[in-house]
């Protein structure tokens, strides 16, 4: 099967660009982005705090079934268009990944489609090449099939 996510990595260059196309109005995609409760839907994470506005901030945390962290992230934003534009730093907590930049922009296509283009800028080529040995664009092409069903239920 073909993943409705698209990860794009040009040789050389510190960054990714992640496109999906959602069978989802703009203003509800743009929701599963910045508000808690669809987030932790279909992240499958615990949003500790996430401050949807300019200067705002986030924290997630992962736990396995018996209380213990399994993955903490957090970030800053710096920009936050309301469906249209996100602009962020993310980190992952304890590992040896550097933080990163990313810029989430939504796109309306129709009234119940839309587009999800996101670059992500890493410090330094050997980073980003590093995160994509991990299985991560299988990983976010199931978050973005879970996003899209959390999103029919919500319609």
């Amino acid at each position: 099967m073909e993943r409705k996510t698209k990860v794009e990595a040009e040789n050389g260059k510190q960054e990714i660009i992640i496109t999906r196309a959602f069978e989802l109005p703009v203003e509800l995609l743009f929701k599963a982005y910045s508000e808690p409760e669809i987030v932790e839907q279909w992240m499958g994470t615990k949003v500790l705090k996430l401050e949807s506005r300019k200067h705002g901030s986030y924290q997630f945390e992962t736990s396995d079934p018996n209380g213990n962290v399994m993955f903490r992230a957090n970030g800053a934003i710096h920009e936050f268009i309301p469906d249209q534009k996100i602009t962020r730093t993310f980190e992952m907590e304890n590992t040896p990944f550097a933080v990163q930049l990313e810029f989430l922009e939504f796109e309306k296509l129709t009234e119940n489609t839309s587009r999800l283009v996101m670059q992500i800028v890493y410090k330094s080529v050997e980073l980003r090449d590093q995160m994509l040995k991990m299985p991560f664009a299988q990983g976010l092409n199931m978050a973005h099939n879970r996003l899209q069903e959390v999103g029919d239920q919500l319609k």
